[in-house]
């Protein structure tokens, strides 16, 4: 079995894939201060209760945007696991990156497009709801050719909430008009349509420069609420990043 590791910089999630398909996954809270130890016992109790053992698991691959989490998750594997993690970078991604300075790509980003490339087709704009809300374009020769970062929906919500004193802080809907009759419905038609806008906006831009016509996919917590309520996305796929370290996985282990 194989336990591929995603850590993002608001969530971690762990799955367990065995041949090739995936049997369990667990999301937590990414706390980068998190010790081996803790890992240790997060991952025997979702082990235990999902009837995993860890004995079966021969390999383990990470894609981190965290850094200060890094050591800690090679350590919980060096310790528990026997084994050293192998953790994605752009050099080993197996994708041409075409932008000025290829190493400051995060490795979520680089692993949406591998799944992209292997799963769906090319050209491609891959949009991640994560805590940051990222456009990624791979081009028709299946290259990573660069994208977008704008704040993240809940960062936009949290910012909106603390810089003005009389405005609450709101859960995250679609409202049935775009004009709010209150504060709470303002706020979320600004938020929520204002997203769309955004999103609309963006693919439009960014398919007139590529100068062909994307396949739009989108990933993340809050991609289906999203892609309820615009005809620009092409499809949902919430598993996407687990299947990128997977292909890169086999990638690997080929040479």
């Amino acid at each position: 079995m194989l336990l591929a590791i995603d850590i993002g910089n608001t969530n971690t999630v762990f799955a367990v894939y065995q041949n090739d398909k995936l049997k369990a996954s667990w999301r937590f809270q990414t706390i980068a201060a998190r010790t081996s130890d803790e890992y240790a016992a997060l991952l025997n109790q979702v082990f235990t209760l999902d009837g995993i053992s860890w004995g079966k698991v021969v390999d383990v691959i990470v894609s981190s945007v965290v850094p200060d989490a890094d050591f800690n998750v090679r350590k919980f594997c060096k310790k528990y696991m026997k084994m050293e993690p192998t953790f994605i970078t752009s050099k080993m991604a197996g994708i041409k990156v075409e932008i000025d300075r290829p190493e400051e790509v995060g490795a979520d980003r680089l692993v949406n497009a591998i799944a992209v490339r292997e799963h769906y087709k090319t050209p491609a704009i891959v949009i991640d709801f994560g805590t940051a809300t990222t456009f990624d374009v791979i081009n028709g020769k299946g290259s990573y050719a660069g994208g977008a970062i704008a704040p993240g929906i809940n960062l936009s919500v949290e910012a909106l909430h603390r810089a003005a004193a009389k405005l609450p802080k709101i859960s995250i809907k679609a409202p049935e008009k775009a004009i709010g009759k209150s504060t709470v419905t303002a706020i979320q038609s600004g938020i929520y349509w204002g997203y769309i806008g955004l999103i609309e906006g963006l693919v439009e831009r960014i398919t007139k420069e590529m100068r062909e016509k994307p396949f739009v996919l989108a990933t993340g917590g809050f991609a289906p609420l999203f892609a309820d309520n615009t005809k620009i996305i092409n499809k949902v796929d919430e598993e996407l990043t687990l299947k990128g370290l997977l292909c890169i996985y086999k990638g690997l282990k080929k040479k």
